[in-house]
């Protein structure tokens, strides 16, 4: 994955400041993230969020509205209205780079702020809103006592999160006559709605009305536990997954289909990209994993090398050897873990003017808990007992032979 700085111009022709997460490879699809109200692109849930989806192959927009972070403008001159033209024009420059948005992401007010942007962002298919109030004047709500000051007065300055926000009776005003119902029955996109139930801020009832105003198809998820902004990096990574999962029916997605169920016992690997190196890899009716080459070797890296996987089984084998031996025992360990390498060193008997390697795989590993020296010293030897390793260590046989028909 990479992460470049993205520039392009803002509602009123300010510069607003934007951070483009990429994939290894091309993108399946480009998703377009609008953050929570006063946040910002660099907030733990949009970042989080957006460098998960970029893992799974879905580019992600995320900026600064004007007046935020790092981007141009005075925030005191922006409002709901203003916060629209901003997306729209991201999603221009997205377009102009070869990267029409497909997706719309909206966080908060940001998830008010996508249903309302939508239907003027032609490439979009598809909308998933977080924590979203069904009408933007929910936000009225933090402004508390300065309510009357601003109607009055023409603005009042607001501590927001901390951080000092002038609000003005043109912000007021813009959010308190922005419904959201059309916007949400004439989406015309499929409607992903997820909802911590828990949330303080901003209720589940919001969650309620925006899916019962929204035709289908639509879907409700809830985020369980998870507070208002997400930032637990666990709850992050689980919305995350639910978008890229579900956002795949609607976007129509470049996934190769898995290989048909394998049978029990047997790993089966198809071709998946003839003109690269993809692999799909089922084990069993269960499971189903990718692997690939690097882009330098000719690959898309859209899934680990074959020697990758090699590492993999290594330490997943280490790990469970050890801890098999620890519970058997009853010692205090709290956690295992294995970090492996490969590398192709010359082997040490080669004959003088061969050029032979060997293949050393080298583990690091790093036991937690209330362990005492030998208990330590007695795990580090049982991970030499695990059946992977045992099988590098010896000489295996490989046998092949051709497929009937």
């Amino acid at each position: 994955m990479q992460s470049e700085r993205f520039t392009f111009e803002g509602h009123d022709g300010h510069a607003l400041d934007a951070r483009l997460e990429l994939p290894a490879g091309r993108p399946s699809a480009t998703a377009l993230f609008a953050h929570c109200f006063t946040c910002g692109k660099d907030i733990a849930a949009a970042r989080r969020i957006s460098r998960r989806l970029a893992a799974m192959d879905i580019a992600v927009l995320r900026f600064d509205f004007t007046g935020l972070g790092h981007s141009e403008g005075e925030f005191a001159n922006t409002s709901f209205t203003s916060n629209i033209e901003d997306l729209v024009a991201a999603a221009e420059a997205l377009a102009a780079r070869g990267l029409a948005p497909s997706l719309l992401i909206g966080h908060s007010l940001g998830g008010a702020a996508v249903l309302r942007a939508a239907r003027r962002i032609e490439s979009a298919r598809a909308v998933a809103t977080i924590g979203a109030p069904c009408d933007p004047d929910h936000v009225t709500h933090n402004f508390g006592a300065h309510l009357d000051e601003i109607r009055a007065a023409g603005s009042a300055k607001v501590d927001l999160g901390g951080r000092p926000f002038t609000i003005t009776r043109r912000f007021l005003e813009d959010v308190e006559g922005a419904s959201l119902v059309e916007d949400i029955r004439a989406l015309g996109r499929a409607l992903l709605v997820m909802h911590a139930p828990l949330d303080q801020v901003v209720g589940i009832e919001n969650a309620a009305r925006i899916f019962a105003h929204a035709k289908h198809p639509k879907s409700f998820v809830t985020l369980d536990d998870a507070d208002h902004l997400v930032s637990r990096a666990r709850d992050a990574d689980y919305a995350a997954s639910v978008i890229a999962a579900w956002a795949r029916r609607y976007l129509e997605l470049r996934q190769p289909e898995p290989p048909a169920d394998a049978p029990e016992g047997v790993v089966r690997i198809t071709e998946a990209d003839p003109n690269g190196f993809l692999q799909d890899i089922q084990s069993g009716p269960w499971h189903h994993a990718q692997a690939d080459e690097p882009e330098d070797f000719g690959g898309t890296n859209r899934g680990m090398s074959p020697y990758g996987f090699l590492a993999a089984g290594l330490g997943a084998c280490t790990s469970m050897t050890i801890r098999m031996y620890a519970r058997r025992k009853g010692w205090s360990l709290e956690h295992v873990s294995v970090d492996v390498t490969h590398d192709k060193i010359h082997a040490e008997d080669a004959a003088q003017g061969e050029d032979r390697k060997v293949d050393v795989f080298r583990r690091v590993i790093r036991l937690t808990g209330e362990l005492s020296g030998e208990q330590r010293a007695r795990l580090m030897e049982i991970a030499d007992r695990c059946p992977v390793h045992r099988t590098l260590e010896r000489s295996s046989r490989v046998e092949t032979v051709a497929a009937e028909g």
